[in-house]
Order: C-alpha cells, then sequence, then structure tokens
C-alpha cells in the first residue's frame, strides 16, 4: 500500500516541495519531448496567437481613435475608424481559427502518443507491476492524468503566454501613454502577486487531493463492473452504490473546498482590480485636469489596464492549473520509467533451434515479494522430459500454481535454477520462451470481442481454415455453427453469453492454435455437468498430444494415465510416483487425498 501510494497517491509534505522544483519541473519537461514532432505545427499557433493577441491590444487603439474623433482631434473619419474596426475583427475571428487548430493539432496527436506509450509500457510489465496496483488507478492514469496534460497543451500553456504576452506588451503601452499613471497602477500589482502563490498553493494541492479521489471513485466503478456476477449473487448492489457514493462525496468535498479557495480568490482580485480601477480613473482625472494627459488616453489606459488586470487575474488560475498538470505528468512519468520485461520495439532474437519442452526444476526456493517473509517453495526439484505429462496434486496453498509461474518467469527466480532443454529460463528472451508455452485455465478469461478473435488470440496471423480446424480439434466447431455469426459471434465481457464449456473448448482452440511445446492445464474440466466434460476432455487429450504437459489436478480421477504425479504439501514434493504406484501407499497422501475425494463422490 506504501508503495501504490507514493506512485499514485497522497502528496507528502517532501513531494508538495518538489513540485514547486526546478527539478520537478525539469522532469515533467520530459513530456514535451511527445510535442517535439509536432514542433511545426505548434511554431505556427504560436504565430497565430501573437497575432490575436496583437488584435485584441488593438481594440484599445481603436477607442483611442474614436474619442479622438469625437473631440475632433483626428485626421480620421469615424466610418473610417470603424471600417478598420470591423477588418481588426475579422481578423481576430481568422487568428483565434487557426491558433485553435493548431494548438488542437499539436495536443491531439501528442496525447495520442503519450498514451500509447504509457499503455505499451503497461502491457511491457512484469505481473509484479499490477500486483501493486489497482485496475481503476492505472486507466486513471490514461484518462484524467492525460486529459490534465492535453489541457495544458492546448488551452492553459497557449493561454499563459498570451496573458504574459497581454502584461508586457500592455504595460509598455501604458509607460507610453503615461509613466505618472503606470508607476500609480504598478504599486497595486506585488499584492496580487504574492496572494496568488499563497492562493495558488492551496488550490494546487487540494485539486489533486480531489484528482486522486476521483481515481479511487474509478476503482470502485471498475471493481464492481468486473464482478458484477458476484455483486448480484450476494444482493450488494445497495452497498457497492453506497461505496461509490461515500468515493464521490469525499471528492466532492476536496472540489467544494478548492471552489472556497479559488472564489476567495477570485473576489479578492476581482475588488483589487475594481480598486485599482476607481484609484487610476481618480488620479488620471487629476492629470486630465492638470492638462498632463489627454481623456483620449485615460479612456486607452484604461482599457489597456483592464486587459492587464485580466491577465494577471488568469494568469493565478493558470499557474494553479500546471501546477496541477506537474502532478499528473509525475504519475505518468513514474509508469514510463518503471523497467518493462518485454521491449516492445525490438523483435526477439530468433532462438538456435526451437524448443522441445524438457524441463528441469533444480532446488528450487521462493518467496513472493509482496510476502517475502513467507517461503512458498522450499527447495522444490523435478524433471519432465519432452512429451512427457505430469501432474502437481496437493491442497491450495502447497505451490502448485507458484511452480506454472516461475516456468512462465512471471517471477524471478530467488533461489535454485529452473532450465528448460538444458537452458536456463532466464537467458531466454522472455517473449520467445512464453512464445511456446500455453495455459488453459480453470477460469477462462475470453475477450469481449467475437469467437474468431478470442481463437485467433492464440496465432494472429492464422488464416480461416487454420482457425476452422483449431476449432474442430477442440471440439467446439459444431456449437459455434449452431450460432447465427458463427465465429462473428459476440462473446460478451468475460465470455458470459457462452457457457462454461463452451469457453473451455475456445481456450483449447486458441491452445491448439498457438501450437506450444509446453501446455499448462489447471484442471479445465472440474466444474462442468458430465456432457461438457466429455467433449472438454477429449479436446484436452487431442491438446495434449507430442507435448509436454503440466496438469495442476484437482480432480485426481483426471489423472491416471499421466507419467509421473507430484504430490506436493508445504512448498515441498512430499511424494512422486505413478497413480498406480502412489494410490497403493498405505497411510500416504496421495493415497489418502484419492480415499477422500472418493467418500466426497459416495456421499454425493
Amino acid at each position: 500500500m506504501a508503495q501504490r501510494r507514493r506512485n499514485f497517491g497522497e502528496e507528502t509534505p517532501e513531494e508538495d516541495k518538489k513540485k514547486l522544483s526546478g527539478q520537478a519541473l525539469r522532469r515533467a519537461s520530459r513530456l514535451f519531448g511527445f510535442v517535439k514532432p509536432y514542433w511545426a505545427y505548434y511554431a505556427v499557433g504560436f504565430v497565430f496567437l501573437g497575432l490575436s493577441t496583437a488584435t485584441t491590444l488593438s481594440f484599445s487603439l481603436i477607442i483611442r481613435e474614436v474619442t479622438n474623433v469625437l473631440d475632433g482631434k483626428s485626421p480620421y473619419s469615424l466610418n473610417q475608424i470603424i471600417a478598420f474596426f470591423v477588418a481588426v475583427l475579422a481578423g481576430q475571428a481568422v487568428f483565434s481559427f487557426f491558433r485553435i487548430y493548431y494548438f488542437a493539432q499539436v495536443s491531439e496527436r501528442s496525447m495520442a502518443d503519450i498514451r500509447r506509450a504509457v499503455y505499451d509500457k503497461m502491457v511491457s510489465l512484469p505481473i509484479t507491476f499490477f500486483e501493486q496496483r489497482r485496475v481503476g488507478e492505472l486507466t486513471s492514469r490514461l484518462s484524467s492524468d492525460v486529459t490534465q496534460l492535453q489541457d495544458v497543451l492546448s488551452i492553459t500553456l497557449a493561454e499563459f503566454f498570451r496573458q504574459i504576452a497581454t502584461l508586457i506588451f500592455g504595460t509598455a503601452a501604458i509607460l507610453y501613454l503615461s509613466w505618472k499613471l503606470t508607476l500609480f497602477m504598478l504599486a497595486t500589482f506585488p499584492l496580487l502577486i504574492v496572494s496568488a502563490m499563497f492562493f495558488g498553493r492551496f488550490i494546487r494541492k487540494l485539486s489533486k487531493q480531489a484528482q486522486d479521489e476521483l481515481a479511487n471513485a474509478s476503482v470502485v466503478v471498475e471493481e464492481t463492473l468486473q464482478a458484477i456476477n458476484v455483486v448480484k449473487a450476494f444482493t450488494n448492489e445497495r452497498y457497492e452504490s453506497n461505496r461509490y457514493a461515500n468515493a464521490l462525496s469525499r471528492m466532492v468535498s476536496i472540489a467544494l473546498r478548492t471552489a472556497t479557495y479559488r472564489g476567495a480568490f477570485v473576489s479578492f482580485v476581482i475588488t483589487a482590480l475594481f480598486g485599482s480601477i476607481v484609484g487610476v480613473l481618480w488620479y488620471g482625472g487629476n492629470l486630465v485636469l492638470q492638462h498632463e494627459m489627454n481623456l483620449a488616453d485615460l479612456i486607452t489606459f484604461l482599457f489597456l489596464m483592464a486587459f492587464i488586470g485580466g491577465s494577471v487575474a488568469g494568469m493565478g488560475d493558470m499557474y494553479a492549473q500546471i501546477q496541477r498538470t506537474l502532478g499528473a505528468s509525475e504519475r505518468i512519468l513514474d509508469i514510463l520509467e518503471e523497467t518493462p520485461e518485454v521491449q516492445l520495439d525490438q523483435a526477439p532474437a530468433a532462438l538456435a533451434a526451437p524448443i522441445e519442452g524438457d524441463i528441469v526444476f533444480d532446488d528450487v526456493h521462493f518467496s513472493y515479494p509482496t510476502r517475502p517473509d513467507i517461503e512458498v517453495l522450499k527447495g522444490v526439484s523435478l524433471r519432465v522430459k519432452s512429451g512427457q505429462k505430469i501432474a502437481l496434486v496437493g491442497q491450495s496453498g502447497a505451490g502448485k500454481s507458484t511452480i506454472v509461474q516461475l516456468l512462465m518467469r512471471y517471477y524471478p527466480l530467488a533461489e535454485g535454477q529452473i532450465t528448460v532443454d538444458d537452458r536456463a529460463i532466464s537467458s531466454y528472451d522472455i517473449t520467445n520462451l512464453r512464445q511456446h508455452i500455453a495455459i488453459v485455465p480453470q477460469e477462462v478469461m475470453l475477450f469481449g470481442g467475437t469467437i474468431e478473435e478470442n481463437i485467433r488470440y492464440g496465432k494472429p496471423d492464422a488464416t480461416a481454415e487454420e482457425i476452422n480446424e483449431a476449432a474442430r480439434r477442440a471440439n467446439a466447431l459444431e456449437f459455434i455453427n449452431s450460432f447465427p455469426e458463427g465465429l462473428g459471434t459476440v462473446v460478451g465481457e468475460r465470455g458470459v453469453k457462452l457457457s462454461g464449456g463452451q469457453r473451455q473448448r475456445i481456450a483449447i482452440a486458441r491452445a491448439i492454435l498457438k501450437d506450444p511445446a509446453i501446455l499448462i492445464l489447471d484442471e479445465a474440466t472440474s466444474s462442468l455437468d458430465a456432457e461438457s466434460e466429455r467433449l472438454v476432455q477429449e479436446a484436452l487429450d487431442e491438446l495434449m498430444q507430442n507435448r509436454t504437459t503440466l496438469i495442476i489436478a484437482h480432480r485426481l480421477a483426471t489423472i491416471r494415465q499421466v507419467d509421473q504425479i507430484y504430490v506436493l504439501r508445504d512448498g515441498q514434493i512430499a511424494e512422486q510416483g505413478t497413480h498406480d504406484e502412489l494410490a497403493t501407499r498405505e497411510a500416504g497422501l496421495y493415497a489418502n487425498l484419492v480415499k477422500l475425494q472418493f467418500e466426497m463422490q459416495e456421499k454425493g
């Protein structure tokens, strides 16, 4: 939990200070590398931003000339000035359109690149990474955090530079009009700047907390929808509704506190701004009365001051937004800086010879990274010759699944050695190794697409003929053809539209299509009716031919014909032998398990 919070959750005081440091800014600037390919769009966008800012400031000069016309002090007619005003207005519309268009080009393309990079990194990370995070949090990184970055790139950053340009050029213009009045006005600015920094700090911190609470609410939705059958079975709809409502309530509470600070800041800025206008009007009026300034210049000054005041007020909120984005960028970079187990941009090196499937576990010790004090495997040694079938038997927690997970290299090996074809599995490219292993689990996970897409997952470039043949060999073609859409039938989320036996046969067809050297079966028939079990068992017999097979056995009757049975107890191999050898041992662990299952069947 501490690790998860450090990467994705609450902000510590040290992290709060870090956000304001140059180091945090430099780290966040790495994400601007995704903008680099589109720098031409960005440059053009800034050109139109400059033109748009210039036309906005020119409105005050037009007002000045209109005032001079009314006083009879301008060489231009009112119609000429109004025509020029319309032309400037049209230019402003054109410049604003292209500014938005080009910045959108940058933000949409670069954010798609960031999302793709984050997703690619996620799918290439090891299982240990996902054991320490929740799915809702990770999807929130791809959605809300990247959206914050997009808002900054497409709107906030551009507007921030726009306000800075307005502040600089507007200040230069009012200095030209009256340096006395400008100094009088600027006397109020230090107070605004200090207050902006004070309020911005609290707004940024609270906004980040609200974002984290929204991510937590997303986690609730993700978990509930993924396990909706469990929710329904336990009639916990009200419980989940309350859980989500509580998460939203916490988010709303923090968001309202944020709005309170933001509202107080805006109110202060408006009061200070209009107070400054009143003060400037008083002082400027006296300058006009003393003939140190004309009325047109005073009106122009007031318009420019309004633009400058608006830019100062807006910069506080934009500063807070940019600071919030620093937090989002930190969370995204935390993922991008993780070490992947698969390099997606590099093809795996070709094997000198295909894997045959000769497996050896030599004195393997292992503890899960999340539970380093509990040793799950305690010196396991076993041998599976190429083409052999072995079964792993034992009570829950004995270490059966751990053996399979280590063979798949889901976790780094702590002690001992595992070899495939007399070669340490750590020396294989991980993609090469897993390409030669297929798993048919007890609980089949299907994707929400069509039957064809789920079978093709075993071999993405398979032909239609290969898919049909795999479905036939898995005893699945008959029920597939009974559907009106055939292979194009949508299976639904996690395959909910199919029965358990149908899902198992789809998984077997997928494994047949993969054509692995090593097959792992997690008792695929344990929860099926008799007819489905017969069809699935026939498909499994077809699948196991000429393959090294490891069976995690729950029903002992299904493993009578395997070459060797390994009985595990407390992370160690307690017995090994064939079914006939182990079943006849008096007081043997396997014989006792057989007896217990037989008695349960008799009672059933």
